[in-house]
C-alpha cells in the first residue's frame, strides 16, 4: 500500500536514530539548497540524532563534497560522507587485492583510487571499473569496451542512468553501462552503489549504525528507496528530485514513507 504523502501515522521517524541522505535531488540541486534542507539537518541534530550523506555520484571525491557543502554554508567532517567510489575501493581491496585496474573515471576518482593504493593501468589491467566519468572520451570508451569484450572482471561504481542538475538531467553511469553493453555485450558483473547491498553494508560499518534504526532518504525509487527497503533500512522517498507519484504508482518498490521534501519530515522527528 502506498503511504500518504507528508504523514507518519505509525511514528516511524521517531524510532530512527540516523538518516542516510542522498545528495543530488534530496538535499540540493546544483549549488542550491532544496528549500528547508538546512532546517531539516538542524532539526535532526536538535533531536539528538545524526545524519550521513550517502551518494552514488562517483565523479567527485569526499573532499569535493566537503568543499561544496562548505561553500553552501555547511561545515562537515569526512566521516559524514560515503560515496560509491569509496565503497568500490573497499570492494576492490577485499576482492581483487593488488590487481591492476583500468578505471573509467574522471581525475578526482582516479586520484582517490591512487591515494588508497589501487594500481591503475590502461595497458595491461586485470580488472575493468566503470564510474561516472564526466571527462568521458571516445578513446576511453573504446578501451573499456575492448577489456569487457575480452572477459575481464567488470565492476561499476553505481547504476544511476541520470544525474539531476539545476537545469535537468545529464547521463550518468547507467547510461555508460548501456553503451558498453551495446558494444561489448556485457553489463557489469558487480555494481557497488545503491540499491545494492555492498554499499549499504559498507555504510553500516563505516558510520557505526544499525540498519533497523537508520533511514535511507532519497529522490529515486530504483536506487535510494530500494537500497533502504531491500537491505534492512527504512526507505523514504522525497519528491524533490527525479521520482514523482506517477513513478511510485508504477514501481514495484514501495517506500516506507513519502514526503514532498526533507523539510516536511521535521515535525515527525
Amino acid at each position: 500500500m502506498i503511504p500518504t504523502v507528508n504523514t507518519d501515522k505509525n511514528g516511524i521517524l521517531k524510532r530512527i536514530t540516523c538518516f542516510a541522505l542522498d545528495m543530488d535531488g534530496t538535499i540540493y540541486l546544483g549549488d542550491r539548497w532544496i528549500e528547508g534542507a538546512r532546517d531539516f539537518l538542524r532539526a535532526v541534530e536538535a533531536a539528538g540524532k545524526k545524519y550521513v550523506f550517502l551518494t552514488n555520484n562517483s565523479s567527485k571525491d569526499p573532499q569535493s563534497y566537503i568543499r561544496k557543502l562548505g561553500k553552501m554554508g555547511l561545515e562537515i567532517s569526512r566521516e559524514k560522507i560515503v560515496t560509491s567510489g569509496m565503497a568500490t575501493i573497499d570492494y576492490l581491496k577485499k576482492n581483487f587485492p593488488g590487481k591492476r585496474v583500468y578505471l573509467l573515471g574522471n581525475e578526482l576518482l582516479q586520484e582517490e583510487f591512487l591515494e588508497e593504493g589501487i594500481v591503475l593501468d590502461d595497458k595491461s589491467p586485470e580488472v575493468a571499473v566503470a564510474g561516472f566519468d564526466t571527462s568521458l572520451t571516445y578513446r576511453k570508451m573504446c578501451i573499456i569496451c575492448d577489456l569487457v569484450r575480452e572477459g575481464l572482471p567488470y565492476i561499476s561504481t553505481h547504476p544511476d542512468y541520470n544525474c539531476p542538475t539545476e537545469t535537468g538531467f545529464i547521463p550518468d553511469a547507467g547510461a555508460i553501462h548501456a553503451f558498453i553493453h551495446a558494444s561489448a555485450g556485457r553489463y557489469p558483473d558487480h555494481i557497488i552503489g545503491k540499491p545494492n547491498s555492498y554499499i549499504m553494508d559498507y555504510l553500516a560499518q563505516k558510520a557505526s549504525v544499525t540498519k533497523d534504526k537508520t533511514a535511507m532518504v532519497g529522490d529515486r525509487l530504483y536506487t535510494d528507496v530500494a537500497a533502504g527497503v531491500n537491505n534492512g533500512y527504512t526507505g523514504i522517498l522525497v519528491l524533490s528530485g527525479e521520482a514523482g507519484m506517477k513513478d511510485v504508482e508504477e514501481s514495484e518498490v514501495v517506500p516506507s514513507l513519502i514526503f514532498s521534501s526533507v523539510r516536511e519530515m521535521i515535525p515527525f522527528l
